[in-house]
């Protein structure tokens, strides 16, 4: 992506040069600075020029000259303006406690931030920042210093990445950025942040939630063959997350208090921590699947994880094979269209709601930190406890006849 230079922010690199460059240690600062001023170009803007000791990415301090647009002529119109705007950006620099910063460009510190910060985060994580780094970010900053890396160059890649991918991906792809750059100034890096306050994000997008009629629901239970019924059972009466449906183990069956504990999630076949902190509380086994879950545990296999739902290997399954391969066949059979294991959470949420429960129920059924995503999200109908809720759900979805060799064709 090629940026329009008026994108750029205030600083400007071309004058960075050093003056300077000792052994080791910190350079003091040698004097008091007051800068020199002058006007520039056709457009007569008020450029400022300094000097600033930074660390460079050898580790060693150097002082560099480095000049900033401090605005045109037009908005400063006399010099004693434009030297107030000079000394503010000189008094970070000439306080008594001043220390170097240090520079790199965008691809140095991420290299350093990959392997230090990103490496901690969970799977999931960690590959979804690797692609914005690869396919967004470096491309565009990857040459520029961290320090370079403004508002208005913020702004002008968000623009350019509403128009190739969706407002949750922008968001998602802001969200690596800021921080990196977060990171960058907390190990002592010159540059500035990412605010999303001060950002035109492109206009929210509202689509249509896909979800299960109870109807519908049922005979996906009905049509399946195990352990994928069981599978699809437990989604529909929970409301659980496919990640956390496919990474519970049998010691999370809490069968004598009737409670699912939540524990792990698995993506791409890998355990790693669940979504967040409210998304390990214990959500209630209603009657009608305990029954189910204990049908499943007569066949169960033993496999070295523990795992409710093991794959011939002894692995969690995959979600999106699981959908492909499993689920789909039996919503073409329906003449349903195609949707994934998360329209069994959007059915669960809406039917909490129509049968009685609170938002705060519903909230506490699905486990959200905030009661807001669970009335903007999956609400669909808005409506003395949060288990009596769960067993009238339960009740409603209970199949009424059992698995048949003739309706598991479709899903072989």
């Amino acid at each position: 992506m090629i940026l329009p230079d008026a994108a750029r922010g205030p600083t400007i690199p071309a004058q960075d040069k050093r003056i300077g460059e000792p052994k080791g240690g910190s350079m003091a600062r040698r004097r008091y600075q007051k800068g020199r001023l002058f006007l520039r170009g056709k457009k007569q803007v008020w450029v400022g020029r300094f000097r600033e000791d930074v660390i460079g990415a050898d580790e060693r301090t150097a002082r560099v000259e480095r000049s900033v647009v401090l605005g045109t002529k037009a908005e400063l119109p006399s010099r004693r303006l434009a030297e107030r705007r000079l000394e503010l950006l000189l008094g970070r620099i000439n306080s008594p406690d001043y220390r170097p910063g240090r520079m790199a460009t965008v691809l140095q510190f991420s290299e350093k931030w990959e392997d230090q910060v990103l490496k901690l985060y969970k799977p999931s994580t960690v590959r979804a920042a690797k692609a914005h780094l690869r396919c967004h970010i470096l491309p565009t900053f990857g040459k520029m210093n961290l320090d370079e890396v403004g508002p208005q160059l913020q702004q002008s890649f968000v623009t350019h990445l509403s128009e190739k991918v969706s407002r949750k991906t922008t968001l998602n792809v802001l969200g690596t950025l800021s921080s990196m750059m977060s990171a960058a100034r907390r190990w002592g890096y010159v540059c500035g942040r990412v605010q999303m306050r001060d950002l035109v994000l492109p206009e929210a997008e509202k689509p249509a939630p896909r979800f299960f009629s109870p109807d519908q629901a049922r005979k996906i239970v009905e049509m399946a063959s195990e352990p994928f019924r069981t599978m699809f059972a437990v989604a529909a009466m929970t409301g659980i997350r496919a990640g956390e449906l496919l990474g519970l183990q049998i010691e999370d069956l809490d069968f004598s208090r009737r409670l699912i504990h939540i524990r792990r999630s698995a993506w791409r076949g890998k355990l790693q921590t669940p979504k967040s902190k409210a998304s390990q509380n214990p959500i209630p086994m209603p009657d009608a699947l305990a029954s189910i879950l204990q049908d499943h545990l007569k066949t169960w296999a033993p496999n070295s994880e523990r795992l409710v739902f093991a794959n011939r290997h002894g692995r969690p399954y995959k979600a999106d094979k699981i959908v492909q391969k499993r689920l789909w066949p039996i919503l073409d059979a329906l003449g349903v269209p195609r949707c994934g294991l998360h329209a069994f959470r959007h059915m669960h949420s809406s039917l909490l709601l129509e049968t009685g429960a609170s938002p705060t129920v519903a909230q506490a059924q699905m486990r959200h930190s905030d009661p807001r995503i669970t009335l903007g999200v999956y609400g669909h109908v808005i409506g003395d406890s949060q288990r009596r809720a769960v067993e009238k759900v339960a009740e409603i979805l209970r199949p009424t006849a059992p698995n048949s060799e003739a309706l598991g064709k479709w899903v072989h």
